[in-house]
């Protein structure tokens, strides 16, 4: 029998599940767009350019995207977080200094900043989610 908290509750993929729908959902948000290929929550998101792939599909008047460079990560984790926070109303849970400072940002804080953004989305109606 099943021990420890729950033991009703199997693990049936359901966080993996979650995991992989919002990264398909990244990556067809963001298709077509120069320099930035969504494959994880980690590398895929150190120029800071997905970030703002991701916003500038909902919020095309927000910013000039093809004005932007892959080398200005600061100025583009700003851009994209300030955006997210005014247009999305999206809680500022990462910090630009702390995106920069690492190359290669920390795919659980990438992924749940992602959830964030993707429920606040949401809850403007902006993305449509299938009803159960």
């Amino acid at each position: 029998a099943a021990k420890g908290p729950a033991p009703h509750l199997r693990r049936s993929g359901g966080a993996a599940t979650v995991k992989t729908m919002l990264l398909e959902w990244c990556r067809a948000r963001t298709r077509g767009y120069e320099h930035v290929d969504v494959q994880n929550f980690s590398g895929s998101w150190g120029s800071g350019l997905a970030f703002c792939a991701l916003l500038h599909s909902f919020f095309p008047d927000a910013f000039d995207f093809a004005a932007l460079e892959p080398s200005a990560r600061r100025e583009n984790f700003a851009l994209a977080f300030a955006t997210a926070e005014e247009r999305a109303g999206c809680a500022p849970l990462l910090e630009v200094e702390d995106m920069v400072r690492l190359p290669v940002p920390d795919a659980k804080c990438v992924y749940t900043y992602v959830q964030e953004l993707y429920r606040c989305l949401v809850a403007k109606g902006l993305v449509k989610t299938k009803k159960r």
